[in-house]
């Protein structure tokens, strides 16, 4: 979760919400890391969670399906970065703070333990939930 968080400071230098996330194997190996980079590159899905899976599905070279893994990002997935736990089959999502107005884990919907999904993910929230919420506290304080 540090080095998500370190991730998710680097968003502040590009405006984009701080949201950082990695990917690690079955055995803890980091296999991919991503930002938020939405204002950066100008795209609706360059959120942590995807750039995160992306890098991983690419370092193991064998496909996408990420099975065994786990995300770890400093904020609880949406619905579109659920549905990409869901897609890549990663066994586990840990993230920091709760996302009481998007979240799909747990807060407003739970997409990725619905019975009717094609794989179930394991979630953890709240790991260094005060440190994720506030630095996304700080930047959208100097946004109002």
């Amino acid at each position: 979760m540090r080095q998500a968080l370190d991730l998710a400071e680097a968003c502040l230098a590009h405006a984009d919400v701080p949201v950082g996330a990695v990917v690690l194997s079955p055995s803890g190996d980091v296999l991919g890391a991503g930002r938020n980079r939405r204002e950066q590159l100008g795209d609706p899905t360059a959120h942590a969670e995807v750039e995160a899976l992306r890098a991983a599905a690419g370092s193991l070279g064998d496909g996408w399906r990420l099975g065994g893994a786990t995300l770890v990002v400093t904020l609880e997935p949406c619905v579109m970065c659920a549905g990409a736990l869901v897609a890549a089959r990663v066994a586990r999502c840990v993230f920091g703070a709760w996302d009481d107005k998007a979240g799909a884990c747990g807060s407003v919907w739970d997409l990725v333990r619905d019975p009717l999904s094609l794989h179930r993910v394991e979630v953890l929230g709240g790991l260094l939930a005060e440190e994720s919420s506030a630095l996304l506290r700080g930047f959208f304080a100097g946004r109002r």
